[in-house]
């Protein structure tokens, strides 16, 4: 819903989703005009496929759905996105090094990183969620999305949107 705002103009941008699982976010953004890779492991190919298959005739733009495991090599994904979105991938703490890496290696000076997440009490995920954002603060730089940007009949008070950019390099001090 957050997509359909406008806040981002998706037309004839390239967009990669990140752990699509059903692939509905970069869909979305398919039928806002964007040119979108849909990436996940190789078990969630077919229901990524489906899902493409039966949302096409909404799509404006372009979705593919591709295999990728974070921490893994990049190079068929370049040059950078225009967006990379990601929706709940902040919750197994052994992913987050290898999602960090994925993210800095596909991200350019102009990516912007559209991060939505359900904030969660239970168990570790506290503690996930802060490591995760503590890691990568390094490389980083973190909007929050105030919640009345967010939409309105959506919005929730544990449902978060991040903007997240690559920190600009500084020249020699």
């Amino acid at each position: 819903k957050f997509l359909e705002t406008g806040a981002c103009p998706l037309a004839r941008r390239h967009v990669l989703e990140l752990g699509a699982g059903t692939g509905a976010v970069g869909i979305m953004a398919a039928t806002l005009g964007a040119i979108v890779t849909v990436t996940d492991l190789e078990e969630l190919q077919e229901l990524l496929m489906v899902n493409i298959e039966n949302n096409k005739h909404l799509v404006t733009g372009a979705v593919r759905a591709k295999v990728l495991k974070w921490g893994e090599d990049v190079t068929e994904f370049q040059p950078p996105p225009d967006y990379i979105l990601m929706a709940d991938c902040i919750y197994y703490e052994e992913s987050l090094e290898p999602l960090l890496k994925t993210l800095k290696d596909l991200t350019g000076p102009d990516t912007c990183v559209l991060c939505c997440y359900e904030q969660r009490t239970m168990g570790k995920n506290p503690e996930i969620e802060r490591k995760y954002f503590e890691l990568l603060q390094r490389d980083f730089e973190l909007e929050r999305i105030p919640l009345d940007r967010h939409d309105e009949e959506y919005r929730s008070e544990d449902i978060h949107i991040v903007s997240i950019h690559r920190k600009r390099a500084v020249g020699p001090q």
